[in-house]
């Protein structure tokens, strides 16, 4: 078996992602597993940027088993890391992870359910909801990483897309999460609280 692609021999200019991202979302829906385009790649389906990493999709823990032997029946390179909250798959150069549970929480049919479905490079997929997504970029924050790029570039570009209300509530634990709220209010992305746009 090959050693996993480093992240610099992923194509420079995201095609290998974009190919990978096509193929792993035609197989989860071939073969009947339900999934959502998620992170970075979500945002970009969104209107926000591209990300330069890897692609990210969402399954139900009840779903990971199957999502993996589906994705092996096509001829998938997956991958089971020493980590208990995703596997990886190797496709077109790229790395696709396939996560399912989100800073720390399982993913649920609830989130599933709330994916809006678009077409994303010619292929039809349900992408995760833009509150959801940004849910999860503030709780993922964290003192040992709390890269505030990762955060704003998306929120920016999707804040009329955003519950900040849900956002905001749903992060109240996180100090960070507050302290990030708080730099996105202060620099006009994010509605004052109490000032939800309707």
């Amino acid at each position: 078996m090959s050693e996993p692609l480093t992240d610099a021999e992923h194509p420079p200019d995201g095609s290998g992602r974009r190919e990978a991202l096509k193929r792993v979302a035609v197989a989860l829906r071939e073969g009947g597993v339900g999934f959502a385009l998620a992170g970075g790649y979500a945002g970009w389906a969104l209107g926000g940027p591209e990300p330069s990493n890897d692609v990210d999709f969402v399954v139900t823990q009840a779903e990971a088993g199957r999502a993996a032997e589906v994705l092996a029946e096509s001829g998938l390179d997956v991958r089971q890391p020493p980590e208990d909250w995703l596997f990886k798959v190797y496709s077109d150069g790229a790395l696709v992870d396939i996560l399912f549970r989100l800073a720390s929480e399982p993913v649920d049919d609830a989130l599933l359910s709330r994916a809006v479905e678009q077409e994303v490079l010619s292929v039809k997929m349900p992408v995760v909801d833009a509150t959801d997504l940004m849910i999860g970029k503030l709780a993922a924050l964290n003192e040992h990483a709390c890269d505030l790029a990762k955060v704003l570039p998306t929120a920016r570009a999707l804040r009329e897309k955003i519950d900040w209300a849900r956002a905001d509530a749903a992060t109240a634990w996180n100090d960070i999460a507050v302290a990030c709220l708080f730099l996105l209010r202060r620099i006009g992305v994010a509605p004052e609280v109490g000032h939800q746009e309707p």
